[in-house]
């Protein structure tokens, strides 16, 4: 596993670390037991509450190294590192779509905390990636799968 830095808010530090705990002290317990179960059934060669068991574990696990090792390479972005001059990680910017004159609003967020359906973007997204830099009254033109998109960004906030 690569060492590559992980850029978090606060609030996603928080998430991740309860994810962890409740990984490490929950469902490792649960997973063991199940395992501990499926061995009272006998013969393992046949055993598929044992094979799904196993696989559960060796899922946890592996999503446990995954959640340490971000951590551990984390860079916290809070309110201090924010600036509202040009959009950076941690940033709300209000855009308007030039084609459709539709205003939508994300948050840019690194990619472990990107959830689009929450309107959260990643920076490495290509609307992520296309808007950090940029200031207040430009206009950023996005490629995008369907073909390209011409924002103005309209508000840039913390």
């Amino acid at each position: 596993m690569t060492n590559r830095e992980t850029i978090l808010t606060p609030a996603g530090v928080e998430k991740l670390e309860q994810e962890l705990t409740y990984l490490k002290k929950v469902r490792r317990r649960e997973v063991a037991a199940r395992i501990k179960q499926a061995i009272a059934f006998g013969d393992l060669t046949e055993n598929t509450e044992y094979d799904e068991a196993k696989n559960e574990q060796a899922f946890i696990e592996g999503r446990i190294v995954t959640l340490e090792n971000m951590l551990k390479n984390a860079k916290v972005i809070d309110d201090d590192d924010i600036t509202t001059d040009v959009v950076s990680i941690g940033c709300t910017v209000k855009l308007l779509d030039k084609e459709f004159n539709e205003v939508t609003e994300y948050t840019i967020v690194g990619s472990a905390e990107a959830d689009p359906s929450r309107n959260r973007i990643s920076n490495e997204s290509p609307v992520g990636r296309s808007l950090i830099g940029k200031s207040m009254g430009e206009e950023v033109e996005v490629v995008v799968p369907d073909g390209t998109i011409t924002f103005q960004i309209l508000e840039i906030n913390k």
